[in-house]
């Protein structure tokens, strides 16, 4: 029982980080940069950063956590794996929208794609996180797969689902430093510079920082062996699924 509260405390902590994110993002993106659009200006770049924290960090968490949920231990683990599943594909969606604002703005203003070390990591991520979800499909959903094969792959979906989250983070904090970098240039643009740390900075730092603390608690929660969900006949009659097939 203590275990369970601290997961729930833990998944709180979570789901707040997570909002705050999301939140955080749409603000910078709002209140300093001007706001939204889809037409070729720099209000449609905003979308970027607000559908790639949205989709690639926050909405990905949380759907790499859902079977550590105690609730859903006990029942027919097929609608969790569709959920699962959902989240993960509008998590995808979102993260593509992203893609085609700035590709879009960049071939508007006649801008160079995929020339940064951020831009680099974060197509190889998306590229990671489409053949990840093909795969799982495959080996979890498509009832012809054997379950020798569902056994077989696990163990490395599981393990690509936390490097894909790492990469993720690694291109959202790479972006927002990149993204303040152009944008705050002093005298050249009427802003104050970086360095000056002013209030534009502060928030974009802090989303940064924020993101980071999801990412932290999300590998917490999927790196504690207490938290997994009981495979077939552990502790039996504790927790045991209905229909439950082991993948």
């Amino acid at each position: 029982m203590r275990g369970i509260v601290t997961f729930y405390l833990t998944y709180l902590l979570c789901l707040m980080l997570g909002i705050t994110c999301v939140a955080l993002v749409a603000h910078w993106n709002y209140s300093y940069r001007g706001g939204f659009a889809w037409d070729g200006s720099v209000k449609q770049f905003n979308w970027h950063p607000v559908f790639m924290v949205t989709g690639m960090v926050v909405l990905y968490g949380n759907a790499a956590v859902l079977y550590r949920i105690p609730l859903t231990w006990g029942h027919n683990k097929l609608p969790w794996k569709l959920l699962h599943a959902g989240l993960l594909l509008l998590s995808f969606v979102l993260s593509v929208i992203g893609l085609c604002a700035v590709f879009d703005y960049h071939n508007a203003n006649h801008t160079a794609n995929l020339y940064s070390l951020h831009s680099w990591v974060g197509i190889c991520t998306t590229a990671l996180f489409t053949a990840q979800w093909v795969m799982g499909f495959t080996a979890f959903l498509l009832p012809c797969t054997p379950m020798t094969a569902r056994a077989l792959v696990k163990p490395a979906h599981v393990w690509m689902g936390g490097i894909i989250l790492v990469l993720g983070i690694v291109s959202c904090i790479s972006g927002i430093n990149e993204k303040l970098f152009f944008a705050l240039k002093g005298n050249t643009n009427g802003t104050l510079p970086y360095s000056a740390l002013p209030p534009e900075a502060i928030t974009a730092n802090a989303l940064g920082v924020i993101i980071v603390a999801f990412g932290l608690v999300v590998l917490k929660i999927l790196s504690n062996q207490i938290w997994q969900r009981p495979e077939p006949g552990y502790e039996e009659g504790v927790y045991q699924p209905l229909g439950y097939d082991g993948s």
